[in-house]
């Protein structure tokens, strides 16, 4: 039904995208990582073999 058309399919195609970008970057930003400060030590096992 012509009539119920939107005025412009561009603008509402360009308002959907402009609405997912917005989503993505909030989902994108909204977390919070921890930095790590410490470094971890990487400890080597040393195995005494008597045979």
């Amino acid at each position: 039904m012509p009539q119920m058309a939107p005025l412009s399919w561009l603008i509402l195609f360009i308002y959907f995208i402009m609405i997912f970008f917005m989503f993505n970057v909030l989902n994108y930003f909204s977390f919070l990582y921890k930095i790590k400060t410490s470094k971890s030590k990487k400890q080597s096992i040393k195995y005494n073999w008597k045979w």
